[in-house]
Formats: C-alpha cells, sequence, structure tokens
C-alpha cells in the first residue's frame, strides 16, 4: 500500500489556512475593533498586543498558496481564476493594514487619526473578501476541460456575501476574546461588554450558513443527514454549541484565557463542517484531490521541504508568543 500524497498534501494545506485564519484572525480583529475604542492609548495597547508577532502570520497564507500551486495545479489555476478581484481585494487591504501599522506609531498626533482608519479599512476589506472568497469556493466553481468556465464576477452573489459579513464578525470576535486575554481594566472590561454581542451575531451568521449550504447542494444534505454519517458527523455540532456556551459563561466572571480558546474551538469547528462538507473535492462540486492532483514526483519532492520547514515556523511562532506573554498595559511601547 503507497502513501497517499494527494491526502498528505490536502492535510497540510488545511492546517496552513487553519493556522493562518487562527493568527491573523485576531489581528484583523483588532483593527475592526477600532471603531470602538476612540481613546488613542487604548488604541496603542491594541495594536501592542499583536505588535511584535504579526508580521509573520501571513506566513500560513503563503504556505496553503504555495502547497496548492505544488500539489494541485489544476486547483491553483481554476480557483485563483474564479476569485481573482475577491483575492486582490484581500491583499490590497492586507498592504493597508500592514502599512497602517508601521506608519501609525511613527505619525504626528493630528496625522494618526489617517492611519488609524486605514488599519480600519484594511481590516474590514481583508476579511470581508476572505469570506467572500471562502463563499464562493463553497458555492462551487463551474468548469469545462479544465478550465474556468464561470464570468469575473460569479462570487458576487448572496452566499458568498453572507460569508463574507460571518468571516467579518468571526474575525472581530477573536480580536475581542484576544483582548480579555492580553490586557487588563477598562480596555478589557469593554471587550467583556462587546463580546456576547459578537457571539450572537456569530451564531446567526453559522445558524444561516448551516441552513443555507445543504438546501442549496442535495449532496452536502446526504452528507450530514444520511446514515451513518449523522451520527459520525454529530459532535461537531455538539461540539461547537458546547463551546459557545462554555465563552459565554466565561465572561459572567473574570475570564481571562478561557473566551479565546473557547472562539478558537468555535472557528476551528466551523472550519471542520465546511470541510466535511465538501470533502474530498478541492473544486467544488466535482473535481476530487486525486482528481486536481500533480504527478507523485511533484508532490514527493515538495513535500520533503514542506516537512522541513513547517516544524521550524511552528517552533519560531510558539516561541516568539512564548516571549511575548503575558498582559500589555499603557506603558509598553512598540517601536
Amino acid at each position: 500500500m503507497g502513501i497517499d500524497l494527494p491526502l498528505i498534501w490536502a492535510i497540510i494545506i488545511f492546517f496552513g489556512v487553519m493556522m493562518y485564519v487562527v493568527m491573523d484572525g485576531f489581528d484583523l480583529g483588532i483593527g475592526m475593533l477600532y471603531p470602538f475604542v476612540p481613546d488613542r492609548y487604548d488604541r496603542d495597547v491594541m495594536m501592542n498586543t499583536v505588535a511584535p508577532v504579526w508580521d509573520g502570520n501571513e506566513t500560513w497564507l503563503v504556505l496553503g498558496g504555495a502547497g496548492l500551486l505544488a500539489a494541485f495545479p489544476l486547483a491553483y489555476s481554476v480557483i485563483l481564476s474564479a476569485l481573482y478581484l475577491p483575492l486582490i481585494f484581500m491583499l490590497l487591504g492586507l498592504i493597508f493594514r500592514g502599512v497602517a501599522f508601521e506608519f501609525r506609531f511613527k505619525a504626528r498626533d493630528n496625522e494618526r487619526h489617517i492611519w488609524d482608519k486605514a488599519f480600519i479599512g484594511g481590516s474590514v476589506t481583508t476579511a470581508f473578501f476572505q469570506g467572500v472568497a471562502l463563499g464562493a469556493y463553497i458555492d462551487g466553481i463551474p468548469m469545462h476541460q479544465h478550465s474556468y468556465a464561470g464570468g469575473p464576477m460569479d462570487w458576487l452573489a448572496p452566499f458568498p456575501l453572507i460569508t463574507g459579513v460571518g468571516v467579518v464578525i468571526a474575525y472581530t470576535l477573536l480580536g475581542s476574546t484576544w483582548l480579555i486575554l492580553k490586557t487588563e481594566g477598562e480596555l478589557q472590561r469593554k471587550m467583556m461588554r462587546i463580546t456576547p454581542t459578537l457571539t450572537w451575531l456569530l451564531v446567526a451568521a453559522i445558524v444561516v450558513v448551516s441552513v443555507w449550504t445543504p438546501l442549496a447542494d442535495s449532496r452536502i444534505a446526504d452528507r450530514w443527514f444520511s446514515l451513518p454519517n449523522l451520527f459520525w458527523f454529530a459532535p461537531v455540532p455538539i461540539l461547537l454549541c458546547l463551546a459557545i456556551l462554555v465563552l459565554l459563561r466565561s465572561l459572567r466572571s473574570n475570564p481571562h484565557a478561557t473566551p479565546f480558546l473557547c472562539t478558537l474551538a468555535v472557528i476551528f469547528l466551523g472550519y471542520t463542517g465546511l470541510a466535511i462538507s465538501i470533502w474530498p473535492n478541492i473544486i467544488p462540486p466535482n473535481i476530487s484531490i486525486w482528481d486536481a492532483s500533480s504527478p507523485p514526483q511533484s508532490q514527493g519532492f515538495t513535500l520533503v521541504g514542506t516537512l522541513l520547514i513547517i516544524p521550524m515556523i511552528l517552533a519560531y511562532t510558539a516561541w516568539s508568543y512564548y516571549v511575548f506573554r503575558g498582559k500589555v498595559k499603557h506603558d509598553d511601547f512598540y517601536h
């Protein structure tokens, strides 16, 4: 029995994208929380919670994209052709967010508001168009003879727009719970007041997507509700509901890490549910990971380097978060 290289690469890409969502999600969420925190010094603290680590988070996005090109070139060409515009808007948002991150600390007091607005706009744009791209991907990509057969604006449809809003809410919730973990005083209390509303908004978005997808695609309905799949997949929604309940209950006392960990669990379980819905297709609705894979020689060659580099990235990331652990206070500065 040989090694199933397409399956290994699918797991690696799934892992890379999930790590990006986790690591960069709360960075973007902090930007989207800026309008709720007008005080300049509180905004400084918010940005300082991620200042030492934010610029390494896109590594996981690059890993996912490079892995898709190396292991599934057909999927890379078709998906990018279908999603050029939302992905370009996403990259523009990342650029604005990154530039604003650096320039805000160096700007004069009367100019800082410009970079604050750029930080907010870049964060919202990035999160929204990531969600739009995800929704358009789940909705299915039309193909003809191994090429994209749709138009440049096919992503502009109700379901992708709803998932775009859902990702904005999810990242904002990640940001608020991250600030509960990393801050103290009035800023932390403000995040504790905001978090329940964000949680219920995310629950509403999850319900809409969870109802919409099986109604729109009978294959997804069969995947989830036929026996014995119903019993195999039931732990996903059950654990998701449990994580939401624990998150809400933890906010009633003096929370620290629990809200953030529960939010991570909610994001992971939602992401897992989407993966279950489309598996084993890498180009929904019909092209599987085996149909779209590159030659085994290419996958094996690139896998060697990938398995060497991923532990290094994980070690560096873990060490950087360990070094900058603890609460961030008003007298902590990023230069």
